[in-house]
């Protein structure tokens, strides 16, 4: 008779989000009230209601193009060396655009219970073979986001067989320090399954919670395999001064929290981060703000803030990581 090798026990608050019903919620309100202005329109036969329908479509795209403007603006005025490409703030906008509403409308709200994280308590004695050995993934969102945020990362590391976690980073407007503990579980259930120290992918705000969590765990380093950060604000974002959430103001350029965060550091902490950028990063910006010091730094020429999370490159790249790392199977 077969039998699991351990119990593993849930990571903290996994099976809730927070945010997937807030954005099922405005995403339904945001229908609700198009198709009730449509609807009214045409019994009414008042033609301003399908404008008015239409502009409230054309929100989330202007709410784009300003971010992009402001963050190219800023980044020049900074002095930052933008690369040199007519089209590239239009690619920028455009891929940004698609890949917030498909995640924002669809995959964090309705998807992100679909790719479940490993658990050793529910694989079958084989699975958990060919766990050992083969490092995991820690995957870590940012600001309003979830796990669903993941969906191809997980798809692809399932179709190779990796084992990874995807928090649900909670309570949402929060502060950072509440995030290390489940991060923590997810490190340590990887850790427990695979037998080896697992690779870390964290976008925007994620970054920043691992760092939280380097910070309040002794030995993490030794804990983790190498750690790859997505448009995180290491140094703050000149957008965080219009936010009003406990992360959100830590997230601030010059914020007393980062400061703090950079003072308990090790001078030599960069060396085990890859920190990827862009000049078409709507949120975090000016450029040069998403590199710790001493990392190994990456830059992407205009891709938006979303649209990091699966460039190809990033992908192949990171995924690479876990190639290399590969510890053989005895």
């Amino acid at each position: 008779m077969s039998s699991t090798p351990h119990s593993v026990s849930p990571i903290l608050g996994s099976d809730t989000s927070t945010i997937a019903r807030w954005q099922q919620g405005i995403g339904l309100g945001c229908l609700g009230v198009m198709g009730g202005l449509l609807s009214w329109g045409w019994m009414r036969e008042a033609p301003w209601t399908f404008w008015a329908a239409l502009g409230l479509l054309a929100l989330h795209p202007l709410i784009l193009a300003l971010q992009l403007y402001l963050s190219i603006a800023v980044s020049r005025q900074r002095g930052a060396v933008l690369t040199a490409d007519a089209w590239g703030p239009w690619r920028a906008w455009l891929g940004e655009w698609w890949v917030s509403l498909l995640r924002f409308m669809w995959w964090q709200p309705w998807c992100w219970r679909r790719w479940p994280d490993a658990s050793a308590s529910k694989a079958s004695a084989s699975a958990s073979a060919t766990m050992a050995g083969r490092r995991g993934v820690v995957l870590v969102h940012g600001y309003v986001c979830n796990r669903g945020l993941w969906q191809p990362w997980m798809a692809e590391l399932t179709r190779r067989q990796h084992p990874f976690v995807a928090v649900n980073l909670e309570p949402i407007w929060g502060s950072i320090d509440d995030y290390p503990e489940r991060i923590d579980q997810a490190v340590q259930r990887l850790t427990d399954l695979t037998g080896l120290p697992p690779l870390v992918v964290a976008h925007s705000m994620g970054g920043l919670a691992m760092r939280a969590w380097l910070r309040a765990t002794p030995h993490a380093l030794a804990r983790v395999a190498h750690i790859v950060t997505l448009g995180t604000p290491h140094h703050g974002t000149w957008l965080g001064r219009w936010g009003h959430s406990t992360n959100a103001r830590q997230m601030q350029e010059h914020s007393a929290w980062l400061h703090a965060l950079a003072q308990s550091e090790d001078a030599n902490l960069g060396a085990h981060f890859t920190c990827w950028h862009s000049e078409g990063d709507n949120i975090v910006f000016p450029l040069g703000t998403a590199v710790l010091p001493g990392s190994q730094a990456r830059h992407l020429p205009w891709v938006g803030h979303v649209a990091l999370v699966d460039h190809p490159q990033v992908m192949s790249e990171s995924l690479a990581l876990l190639a290399t790392a590969q510890s053989p199977t005895p």
